[in-house]
């Protein structure tokens, strides 16, 4: 029970701002593919 415990919430935190981050790493990829077309 003490192993979920310490580790639970520590692989929780981790998914839910890797969760996060993704979406705004897919933004950013979107954006510097699209840079060359906006700099011409």
């Amino acid at each position: 029970m003490t192993l979920i415990t310490e580790l639970g919430f520590p692989i929780a935190v981790t998914f839910y701002l890797l969760h996060r981050i993704e979406g705004k790493l897919d933004l950013l990829i979107e954006t510097l593919h699209q840079l060359p077309n906006k700099v011409h």
